[in-house]
């Protein structure tokens, strides 16, 4: 890609394209098309993810990061003198839902490119509709394995468990010196099920034991006997490779049996709401994510700004930075391509080099997945999130 000129065209200063990497229904009687390349003054961009429901904590702010980066990018006369439209809908956190959503943006709406879903399940069902009408997906969120694999239409902007987990776990047998983890997975999630997977490979190369490996599922409330098994165990640390509304209640059973040790796990536990459901019972406890506000870049410094300025103070948080990043990515290809046909555009994304997002630096490889950095270890402190280390992720 020609920085320069993407950055000048795009951004007006808030956008420079500089670098990232490793070790989540069809409708009855229609079938999905590809759509024209986007005719008259606008290019639509679909969004999917929740807006309510259990993990709307994603999907919102998601499309909070989208709706101000398309704003950006109108204010500065478009791309190639078309206006970014946002078309967004609620897909509830349900596949089925999803897999709706994802044919109506696609055959009703006529989007260029659809942005999500935040979660890894709904990624994967979404992704075989949008790669077989030629549609470009970009999800920003889902970090498990076999959503690029799709096909050549499916690309993401997030930290990968892949990448991060590596580096993750060299950090926590380095510097923090935990040698024995428990593990628990909830069997009925993509996301969890993934994770899980590549934290059970990982590590056995950093010399950490997995010396409890339990199964839950999504929904379930009673975790007295998997806590039961792991205080037997005596672990450095429990990581729990699922969402927060699991992970707070796990950890006040922990807490209930005299169990000490702290959890930590991925973006899924990346919400206030787990705060609020463990109360004192998930103090200590750490997500990696790949954004904080803390120690930004001067790309990230100056989103934190806008995003303060249009949100009455509020600093954003992981979601709403890859949703902005995610619309400046397929921006920044249908500039470099001068065309709005994803058949086009689509090979400009999977050309991305260095390009400095606000949620970190990125690179997409051969296989089309990101790699990206740094990896940000946050801490559950006085009831918020607080950076608890910045770390640097290997660079192939």
């Amino acid at each position: 890609m020609n920085v320069k000129k993407i950055a000048a065209l795009l951004l007006a200063g808030l956008l420079v394209l500089p670098l990232a990497t490793g070790c989540k229904k069809k409708e009855e009687g229609k079938t999905e098309e590809a759509p024209k390349a986007a005719a008259g003054n606008t290019i639509k961009i679909g969004f999917l993810g929740a807006l309510t429901g259990d993990v709307a904590m994603f999907g919102a702010p998601t499309l909070v990061g989208m709706k101000m980066a398309a704003d950006e990018i109108n204010a500065t006369g478009g791309i190639n003198g078309k206006k970014i439209e946002i078309v967004e809908a609620d897909d509830r956190g349900d596949k089925q839902e999803g897999a709706s959503v994802t044919q109506k943006l696609i055959s009703r709406d006529n989007v260029v490119a659809i942005v999500g879903d935040p979660t890894t399940g709904i990624t994967k069902v979404a992704a075989p509709i949008a790669q077989k009408a030629q549609v470009v997906l970009l999800s920003a969120g889902s970090t498990g394995t076999g959503v690029v694999e799709v096909g050549d239409y499916i690309y993401r902007d997030t930290l990968l468990d892949s990448v991060a987990i590596p580096a993750l776990l060299d950090y926590y047998a380095k510097n923090l010196k935990f040698k024995k983890m428990a593990m628990i997975t909830s069997d009925n999630n993509d996301y969890s099920v993934g994770m899980s997977q590549l934290f059970r490979d990982c590590a056995r190369g950093d010399g950490i034991e997995i010396v409890a490996d339990e199964k839950i599922k999504d929904g379930d409330k009673d975790f007295s006997a998997q806590m039961t098994n792991i205080k037997a165990k005596k672990p450095d640390i429990l990581f729990y490779s699922g969402y927060y509304t699991e992970g707070a209640l796990l950890m006040k059973e922990a807490r209930k049996q005299g169990i000490k040790v702290n959890m930590f796990g991925g973006d899924g536990l990346f919400s206030p709401e787990f705060i609020k459901l463990g109360g004192e019972a998930v103090e200590g406890s750490m997500a990696y994510v790949g954004f904080s506000p803390e120690q930004a870049s001067p790309v990230t410094a100056r989103f934190i700004e806008a995003f303060k300025a249009k949100n009455n103070g509020a600093l954003p948080g992981l979601f709403d930075a890859q949703g902005y990043d995610a619309v400046k990515l397929i921006a920044a290809a249908i500039v470099t391509t001068k065309s709005n046909d994803p058949k086009v555009f689509k090979d400009a994304i999977a050309k991305t080099k260095n390009f400095e997002g606000v949620s970190g630096t990125i690179t997409i490889r051969n296989n089309r997945e990101p790699t990206k950095s740094p990896l940000y270890l946050l801490e559950v402190r006085g009831g918020k999130y607080i950076l608890k280390a910045k770390i640097p992720v290997k660079m192939d």
